[in-house]
């Protein structure tokens, strides 16, 4: 609901149904394909499972033993799966065809769940090695704004979206009201991310999940700050609604990495970081003619990276982090862990997002050669709320 309504309210008024309809196929084809297989590669323990790929459970199904445990983890995880998958929607908005859109959220399943095994399956590579990352920074906002910025560089900008100084006007948002709300969903499901990140509240873990609310809070308040305060400054004192939402998202994307061992201060810190380099982002590729309707490259991709630097960073002993099965020397560089764990989140990094930049292309140039993703121009202009749903 959340990015449905930041997306739609982003783009222009003739495609903000089709956004929409985008974001309910996530979950519908993207849910299904996960079931058939994405979560087998992620989190099956079977015989075949190693430190790159998972394997087992294809078709989820639980028996009276294991349902609980089973149906839980495959329900929050397949949230997981599909974000990472709607995250690309804001990227790809107002010139994909949605059969073609179809057919890459079916697949894209395979760009999230292999990440997924190496940070959280019990025998990844870089679980073992020792990365943290509790919320999903990596296989699922690295992996979905690595993802995002391919299929926008593939696609190419929107019709008229540079064209304003020969005179083109281009479109501003076609709902602000509407993205506002969508942030707000997002922020609101964001503590159920990262506090349910916690898998659990018996014992100590529901003093984690107390620690994840209020460290998402506060990084989303930081990267807020910033957003109010850069806008003011470099926007001839308006307070711009893009600005204001990409703020508080990339605060939120910063925090995700670290948020159940995060203290206030370090939130705020993290997320004022996240929500600068998120911006920055934004407003390059911007000048460098790079066409992300939504900002998809710098609150996740950019801030994803930053999330996981940040871990490496800030990480602490602490007496509550065995609950999370992280160990005590796990620690970050301030707190006197040297540049340990912080070569391991670098080297997470850059696995993780070359893995979403190779595999993505070659989804998506598969399917373009086939059925080609991009709408005809003529289609474009009309706009795809009328062409692909007679609205």
């Amino acid at each position: 609901s959340g990015f449905g309504l930041l997306e739609s309210g982003t783009v222009t008024s003739k495609n903000e149904v089709n956004i929409m309809i985008k974001n309910a196929v996530d979950v519908i084809v993207g849910g299904i394909s996960y079931w058939m297989f994405g979560y087998a590669f992620s989190f099956g323990t079977g015989e075949w499972s190693n430190p790159f790929s998972g394997w087992g459970t294809f078709f989820v199904t639980a028996n009276e033993k294991n349902l609980g445990s089973l149906y839980s983890k495959f329900f929050f995880q397949a949230s997981f799966a599909t974000t990472a998958t709607t995250i690309v929607s804001g990227a790809m908005a107002e010139r994909t065809k949605l059969e073609a859109y179809l057919f890459f959220s079916f697949i894209n399943t395979l760009v999230f769940c292999f990440p997924a095994h190496w940070v959280w399956g019990d025998n990844g590579w870089l679980k073992t090695m020792g990365m943290v990352d509790i919320a999903g920074a990596g296989p699922v906002h690295l992996v979905g704004g690595v993802t995002g910025l391919v299929a926008t560089l593939l696609l190419k900008p929107r019709h008229g979206r540079f064209l304003r100084e020969e005179g083109e006007e281009w479109l501003a948002m076609g709902s602000p009201t509407n993205a506002l709300l969508g942030m707000f969903m997002l922020w609101w499901g964001w503590l159920g991310f990262n506090c349910g990140s916690t898998f659990g509240i018996s014992g100590f873990k529901w003093k984690l999940a107390a620690r994840s609310a209020v460290s998402t809070l506060f990084g989303s308040m930081s990267g807020g700050l910033i957003a109010l305060s850069s806008s003011y400054i470099f926007k001839r004192r308006k307070f711009e609604v893009d600005f204001v939402i990409n703020g508080i998202l990339g605060g939120l994307v910063a925090i995700t990495g670290h948020c159940a061992l995060a203290e206030p201060w370090e939130a705020l810190i993290i997320g004022g970081i996240g929500a600068m380099l998120t911006l920055t982002t934004i407003e390059l590729l911007a000048k460098a003619r790079i066409d992300d309707p939504v900002g998809v490259v710098g609150v996740h991709a950019v801030g994803g990276t930053w999330s996981l630097i940040s871990v490496g960073i800030f990480s602490r002993d602490d007496k509550l982090s065995g609950a999370l099965a992280i160990s005590h020397d796990q620690v970050g560089l301030i707190y006197g862990g040297g540049f340990k764990l912080l070569g391991i989140q670098m080297a997470g990094i850059v696995s993780i997002a070359t893995w979403s930049a190779v595999t993505s292309f070659l989804i998506l140039y598969a399917i373009d050669r086939v059925m080609t993703i991009r709408v005809p121009l003529q289609r474009e202009i009309l706009g795809a709320d009328v062409v692909e749903h007679s609205i």
